[in-house]
């Protein structure tokens, strides 16, 4: 449905391997990736080169952080190796970082400044106002947020995420329905240089910041 929709690539995060006929889709759709630093033996590829027509091509990278996570194989070698490679198609590389810790994801930054045209974060899933050019010209972000339903906690209904941690015990997760956002971030890159001129969030719509007289 995404693809239909026009969207040219997908990334992932830790829970792409928890349905098992992923496995398969991931083997035989180059366009849904997973991240670089799985051990290779995984069903899967970590990075994608979009045609983008006369500007030339993008790269597209997926790689997970280690802190409060799974331990995989080192993000920072995994990016150096993916990185190289796709060099030698295009400057233009875009990073999604799949990361629970704030600062592993700020280092991953600064390691790739210069190297990358921007680094967003996914995972945490609410959206950081800390969008920048670095001094080098990587655009970064430390988590581009959650699309999705918003009366909720991260996504789940309230309801169960608040007896999950209330009685330490567990219980099934089910998806909210209501309040859904859009949250994004856009990007300008030089095709000739391969550095971020801007960044901005999006984030639609915007939420109700003011409460009506009569309730």
């Amino acid at each position: 449905r995404l693809f239909d929709l026009g969207v040219d690539v997908i990334t992932s995060g830790n829970h792409i391997w928890e349905k098992w006929h992923i496995q398969k889709l991931l083997s035989k759709e180059p366009r849904l990736l997973r991240p670089a630093n799985y051990p290779r033996e995984n069903a899967g590829r970590s990075y994608a080169i979009v045609d983008v027509g006369a500007k030339g091509k993008l790269g597209v990278l997926n790689i997970q952080g280690r802190t409060f996570m799974n331990t995989i194989d080192c993000p920072f070698k995994s990016v150096d190796w993916a990185v190289d490679k796709i060099k030698e198609e295009t400057n233009m590389i875009f990073v999604d970082m799949h990361a629970e810790a704030t600062a592993e994801k700020v280092a991953m930054g600064w390691y790739l400044d210069g190297r990358v045209s921007a680094l967003v974060g996914t995972h945490t899933h609410v959206q950081t106002n800390d969008a920048k050019i670095l001094p080098e010209g990587t655009a970064y972000l430390t988590d581009v947020g959650m699309t999705g339903p918003y009366h909720s906690v991260v996504g789940m209904r309230k309801d169960i995420a608040i007896k999950r941690f209330t009685r330490q015990t567990p219980f099934k997760f089910e998806m909210a329905t209501d309040d859904v956002h859009l949250a994004g971030v856009f990007c300008k890159i030089n095709y000739l240089t391969g550095k971020a001129e801007y960044i901005q969030t999006i984030f639609h719509p915007e939420f109700t910041r003011n409460v009506s007289k009569n309730n």
